[in-house]
């Protein structure tokens, strides 16, 4: 019983089961409907020749990225006794799938599919396994905050949709280290994250989630009132530092050296211009932990 006492008393007396449902429920569950979902979607489409796997799988990419919109409805409150953290349950599940399928996988499983350039299963221990990895960082370390924000939705739509633009719409050529990028495809980068960032903006800076003590939206006010303007400036930064981080990239880091980028890219901005998003590790007071 001596264990009990050495634990901080609301976590004794304030645990609410209820708000730990609540988390498996969207952290869990809903958002392995939603991952699972999608890739079966993928996959019938690439099987009956609908689409291709090169777009099935940016698709799944953007998706994937996007998972932090159950950030929205997550309980953050010490009833939850940090449930949610749970939120990274579907990329810790796929790490291992990855893992496993990497090592020992058939080229028709539907992940290999669905998930690889080549049809390797090997190439799953590569882009996709790095992507499950940054996933965890942003639902843990970096829940809840501008860098993870940021984070995912550059890495998510900025670099998800880029090749896809270059292979479909590219003619202007350039060489760097030895790969050849498309001018197109790179402007694409940059745009698309420009635009995942504002979407998970409103989502998470503006919406915020909801006030579980009073059942209602939060509409939250993110980073103390910081000017719109400046928000949209350091998008902007981040973008074109990530765009040229991923022209740079040798192949299948891209998706470990675009979010250090940004987390970097962050710092500097946060020590150069004296913090201008007043501290770029939280976004939205409201939703304290």
């Amino acid at each position: 019983m001596g264990y009990i006492s050495i634990l901080p008393e609301i976590f004794i007396s304030d645990i609410d089961i209820g708000a730990i449902a609540w988390n498996i429920l969207f952290g869990v569950i809903i958002a392995m409907v939603y991952i699972k979902g999608i890739i079966a979607l993928m996959e019938k489409l690439v099987d009956s020749g609908n689409l291709s796997s090169d777009l099935s799988r940016k698709i799944i990419h953007i998706s994937a990225g996007s998972f932090i919109w159950i950030w929205l409805f997550m309980n953050t409150s010490n009833a939850g006794f940090f449930s949610y953290m749970l939120n990274i349950t579907v990329p810790f599940v796929f790490f291992l799938t990855f893992l496993s399928k990497g090592m020992k996988g058939s080229p028709d499983d539907p992940d290999v599919k669905t998930m690889t350039r080549t049809g390797d299963p090997r190439e799953l221990m590569k882009g996709p396994l790095y992507f499950t990895i940054v996933m965890m960082v942003a639902g843990t370390a970096l829940y809840g905050s501008y860098a993870g924000m940021f984070m995912m939705a550059i890495v998510g739509w900025g670099d998800g949709i880029a090749p896809y633009i270059g292979m479909r719409w590219g003619k202007r050529t350039y060489k760097t280290l030895g790969r050849e990028k498309t001018l197109e495809g790179s402007i694409g980068f940059l745009l698309f994250s420009i635009v995942g960032c504002l979407i998970f903006y409103i989502l998470l800076g503006v919406i915020g989630g909801i006030d579980f003590g009073t059942n209602s939206i939060i509409l939250a006010d993110p980073g103390d009132n910081v000017d719109i303007t400046v928000i949209v400036i350091v998008m902007v930064i981040l973008s074109v530092v990530a765009m040229i981080i991923e022209a740079l990239s040798p192949s299948d880091l891209d998706n470990l050296l675009i979010p250090a980028s940004t987390l970097i890219t962050l710092l500097i901005i946060d020590i150069v211009l004296g913090n201008p998003l007043n501290g770029f590790l939280q976004l939205f007071p409201d939703l304290s932990l």
